[in-house]
């Protein structure tokens, strides 16, 4: 009889753990975890089933698959506010870059359900827009105008303001993430009908995102007057306003900008800013920023502006002549101190404002500014620490948009439920690569990345034929 119970003790024992069926689809095992939410900074085991965290351990997982990431830092994935190029090749390099959101919120879409639908199950990160003013502005003041870009400098009359207003409220109804402005390259708008247009912001409880009025270093039109505008219109209606780019926006002015942007916080004005750590903007040489006066306004002359296709640096001849034909420029125009100040503020997130490469040609912001971030800023320059670093490139974006967009309260962080979006990079090798003369080079030391619990980047490669990127879009009202 004893030895019959023996073997039925045994029998009952739990099999041991490696026998144990596997409870995950992927296991990261070794990582170093930095999480800005939990304030987690360890090496842990996390488990994903299907597309989202199912476990974080000290202890080893089972998973169908498991990857060890072992002296390699795991972080939620970056979450971009300000990326203009929603094509595939942006969305690769900014992949490559550790970006797993890409967000459309300054220009947005004049059609929300098509720019979705244009989209779906199509891209390698997540995608999502806001309601475009300006397209919305058109459309209404070209009903009254011949072809052309008269729009652009008429004031509208009260009713086409109100008409204006009716169609931004339909887009955000329609599942728009908030209302995007570039009020600089729309002269024409008076500041009536910003405040009318924040006010529906305020209505469908989104926040607003603007490209505010001036850049300029001179008085009276100062980049100081323009955020002035943005906080008087947030404060009257009580609408949340992001003011995008501090540093092209602000130029020499970005310290007085911060202490303003402080200072309305604290008397309850939710605006919120980012920036791109890069000393040049970029645009079109036709847009309104380059109308007579710009060199005194920016406080530059011609051979600061460079022509993207060739790299050449103008000169007046030049000036004129690419501003006849029109197309993408760079211009030098930003402080160093300037970038430097921003990228290091607790209250400014990091956004990449990258523009759609055409023939391999754009701003190298839309390639590197993550890691830039993380290789200068983190490792070389010791502007900022690890954690904060990721901070403003995860739970700071998610935070600026969470009230509004439910979505993203999953997002930009880890822990257990939340989307597996994750950025796994090597903080001694992380750097960016993209130059002004090779925009489209991809970063270097983002070893992988996951969205929604699949790889698009692996050993620092693309993996082909994914697409696991979702829309990140308000619930639309019927």
């Amino acid at each position: 009889m004893r030895i019959l119970a023996a073997v039925l003790f045994l029998f009952a024992l739990p099999a041991p753990a490696a026998a144990q069926a596997p409870r995950y689809d992927l296991v990261l095992t070794g990582g170093r975890v930095i999480d800005p939410a939990s304030r987690l900074d360890g090496i842990r085991s996390i488990g994903i089933i299907g597309r989202r965290i199912a476990a974080i351990s000290t202890g080893r997982l089972a998973g169908r698959a498991t990857v060890d990431v072992s002296g390699l830092v795991i972080a939620p994935g970056f979450i971009d506010l300000h990326a203009h190029g929603q094509d595939s090749v942006s969305s690769r390099l900014q992949a490559q870059d550790g970006v797993t959101t890409a967000l459309e919120l300054e220009g947005g879409t004049g059609d929300v359900p098509r720019w979705y639908q244009e989209r779906e199950g199509r891209a390698v990160i997540n995608y999502g827009a806001t309601m475009s003013h300006g397209d919305a502005r058109a459309a209404v003041l070209r009903d009254t105008l011949p072809i052309g870009p008269g729009f652009i400098y008429r004031n509208a009359r009260p009713d086409e303001i109100e008409r204006v207003a009716a169609i931004v409220r339909e887009g955000v109804d329609q599942g728009a993430l908030g209302i995007g402005y570039g009020i600089q390259y729309l002269p024409g708008t008076t500041r009536g009908e910003i405040v009318r247009i924040f006010a529906v912001g305020r209505e469908r409880a989104v926040v607003n995102f603007v490209h505010d009025r001036f850049a300029s270093v001179k008085e009276p039109g100062s980049s100081v007057e323009a955020v002035q505008e943005l906080i008087a219109a947030s404060a009257v209606t009580g609408a949340a306003v992001h003011m995008v780019h501090v540093g092209s926006s602000g130029l020499g002015q970005v310290a007085e900008i911060l202490g303003m942007i402080e200072g309305a916080r604290k008397h309850g004005v939710d605006i919120s800013t980012e920036v791109y750590p890069y000393t040049a903007a970029s645009t079109d040489i036709r847009a309104a920023i380059f109308d007579p006066g710009w060199r005194e306004r920016l406080g530059v002359d011609y051979g600061d502006i460079e022509w993207v296709a060739t790299g050449e640096r103008l000169d007046s001849a030049g000036f004129y002549r690419r501003r006849a034909e029109g197309g993408p420029i760079i211009a030098h125009v930003i402080p160093e101190a300037a970038v430097d100040l921003a990228v290091a503020h607790p209250l400014v997130a990091i956004a990449s404002d990258g523009v759609p490469f055409i023939n391999g040609r754009a701003h190298p912001r839309g390639a590197g500014s993550y890691a830039r971030v993380l290789g200068r800023y983190v490792r070389e320059k010791k502007t900022l620490g690890l954690m904060e670093a990721i901070r403003k490139m995860t739970l700071l974006p998610a935070q600026r948009l969470e009230a509004s967009v439910p979505q993203m309260r999953s997002k930009g962080r880890i822990k257990v439920g939340a989307d597996a979006d994750l950025t796994i990079f090597d903080p001694a090798r992380v750097i960016d690569r993209a130059t002004f003369a090779e925009p489209a080079v991809p970063s270097a030391g983002i070893v992988h990345v996951v969205v929604n619990g699949t790889f698009v980047v692996r050993n620092e490669a693309l993996v082909p034929g994914v697409a696991p990127g979702m829309a990140i879009r308000r619930p639309v009202q019927r």
